[in-house]
């Protein structure tokens, strides 16, 4: 018999930050009857770039990130801010983050992050023609190089553990299978 949905039966906000909301809802399950809690960490939908330069290459970017305490190599992104579409986030992230901008905005899919834990949304989209059009604009709590990867090292860059994120693996997945219709070598 295919699971069913959870009925919640009660659900409060812990604590508030600024890219997320912890809850924690009382649910019950459809199998045994039975109240859980479960933890929820509520947060705006997020956004992918996958910028690529009229030759070919992908404007990325290098930057330090708490969580590993390490330097990773990413694709620019972020919140989708209040009043903000999933496009127009990618458009700002890639000017703030980069300098860059470009001239098609394609929408290559959705994921759930982690949906055991998380409620958000992440959109990857491929700006096309990407041209340093200015200077970064980067906050006060950023620190980030951009670098620029022939597209067809990227399945490289991914096998060798120098692209780990995986929320930026899954955004060239949907651009090396469902966009491009090509498997990866």
């Amino acid at each position: 018999m295919p699971p069913e949905p959870w009925k919640v039966t009660a659900s409060h906000c812990n604590s508030s930050y600024r890219v997320f909301n912890i809850r924690t809802d009382r649910a019950r399950s459809p199998r045994t009857g039975l109240d859980h809690h479960f933890h929820v960490l509520e947060s705006p939908p997020w956004v992918n770039v996958i910028p690529l330069t009229r030759q070919n290459e992908v404007v990325m970017i290098r930057q330090y990130r708490h969580g590993i305490q390490n330097v990773t190599l990413e694709i620019p992104g972020g919140l989708v801010e209040p009043g903000d579409t999933p496009e127009g986030a990618a458009k700002r992230e890639l000017r703030e983050e980069t300098g860059y901008e470009g001239s098609e905005v394609i929408l290559l899919g959705m994921v759930h992050p982690n949906p055991a834990i998380q409620n958000n949304d992440c959109y990857t989209y491929l700006i096309r023609n990407a041209v340093l059009a200015g200077r970064q604009e980067q906050d006060d709590k950023e620190d980030i190089e951009v670098v620029l990867h022939p597209l067809a090292e990227i399945s490289c860059l991914i096998r060798e553990n120098v692209i780990t994120h995986s929320l930026v693996i899954a955004a060239f997945y949907r651009l090396f299978m469902e966009y491009l219709h090509y498997d990866l070598p």
